[in-house]
């Protein structure tokens, strides 16, 4: 019979708990609580079952909230205190009982292991994109052997034990009744072959560690931190398992003639007072290659000149951002009477351009600085 207790005390958690501590108090009742455990306690099973449909209800986002919203009547009829009628309900069960072996399935050959690498790309290169060949150390398919196990010219049968199926499976008794177990083969280690001569190279796994190159193209926009996956390039698995996954993950160098901004590109430039107020053609470098900007006449300090679409693109995207050029005007020291005596007549010339709350400017104070 369903329980009319609220769901969180049975549980003995807060009403604000986290996932993983509903699960956690769940599997630690789930050990205490199993009748096998507590021959002497005829209430065990039944304070069992209670603790399953509590955690079958909390471990749901959508019946938690309606059970915090309207108690007990909010879930009776979406499947509530069917005692753990939820696969991940019984699969939270038997993590309790036997250390997270997979009732369903499993236990067959193991996947191939996942495998980071690092690499180093300069500013330019992550703005464009570049191919790059990165080494990587992992579990690879044994060549000698062609990933068998085998020794040249022996033979592979099916193990004795598990009939080549890779695991066992035993019927065990449960307050919900009998379930089947499945688990690895201890004679084949879950390959379901028996291997009359090992290979030498790896020892009959199969499998050996070593280190080969890959090519990786790393995408134009990529920034420092970001990892690019190669599915299926990682660590070997075993026969009739998917191999693992590579993340290569990204640094890139510093520039010291650029600096990112999101998708800008910043890029500072230094031109002498007199270009400012006269205006000039300077060469500024970009991601791909010097080109020629024009300075207006009377341009500020600080002034940027955007060059459109010449900074980073969205990765496997299509917007792309600019590249800023900051104007820092550089005056000059007059190191001689003569030199203010020379540039003194310049300062009656000088129109004054007041901007961003400057009442003076900065050739308003060029002019004073002669005067």
């Amino acid at each position: 019979m369903p329980t009319t207790r609220d769901y969180y005390e049975v549980l003995g958690v807060s009403r604000d708990a986290s996932d993983q501590e509903i699960k956690s108090a769940f599997r630690r009742l789930a050990r205490e609580l199993h009748p096998d455990l507590n021959p002497n306690d005829p209430s065990a099973e039944e304070r069992f079952k209670e603790a399953a449909e509590a955690y079958e209800v909390l471990s749901d986002t959508d019946q938690r909230a309606r059970y915090d919203r309207f108690g007990h009547a909010g879930v009776r009829g979406a499947g509530a205190g069917g005692g753990a009628q939820g696969f991940g309900s019984f699969q939270d069960i038997f993590d309790a009982f036997f250390g997270g072996a997979d009732i369903f399935g499993g236990g067959g050959p193991a996947s191939g292991e996942d495998v980071l690498v690092a690499t180093q790309i300069t500013f330019v290169e992550s703005a464009l994109g570049v191919e790059q060949d990165v080494v990587v150390e992992r579990v690879e398919e044994c060549e000698a052997c062609d990933g068998s196990g085998a020794a040249p010219g022996s033979e592979v049968h099916a193990c004795g034990t598990c009939g080549g199926h890779g695991h066992m499976r035993q019927a065990v008794s449960t307050p919900l009744g009998q379930m089947v177990r499945q688990t690895p083969c201890p004679s084949c280690s879950g390959t379901g072959r028996e291997i009359s001569t090992p290979c030498v190279t790896c020892r009959g796994r199969g499998r050996v560690r070593a280190r080969s190159t890959v090519n990786v193209r790393v995408p134009a926009g990529i920034a420092t931190g970001q990892r690019i996956r190669l599915s299926g390039r990682g660590g070997a698995g075993d026969p009739g398992a998917p191999d693992g996954d590579l993340y290569v993950e990204v640094r890139v160098l510093p520039d010291e003639r650029f600096v990112r901004d999101e998708l800008d590109i910043i890029h500072e430039v230094g031109i002498p007072v007199t270009a400012a107020m006269t205006g000039t053609i300077i060469s500024v470098p970009t991601i791909e290659g010097e080109e020629q900007v024009e300075v207006r006449a009377g341009t500020q300090p600080g002034a940027e000149i955007r060059l459109k679409g010449r900074g980073f693109p969205v990765v496997h995207g299509r917007q792309r951002g600019d590249q800023v050029v900051v104007v820092d005007v550089r005056v000059p020291r007059i190191t001689s009477d003569e030199g203010q005596e020379a540039l003194r007549p310049l300062a009656e010339h000088l129109e004054e351009y007041g901007d961003d709350g400057d009442d003076e400017g900065f050739f308003g104070r060029l002019r004073h600085a002669f005067r």
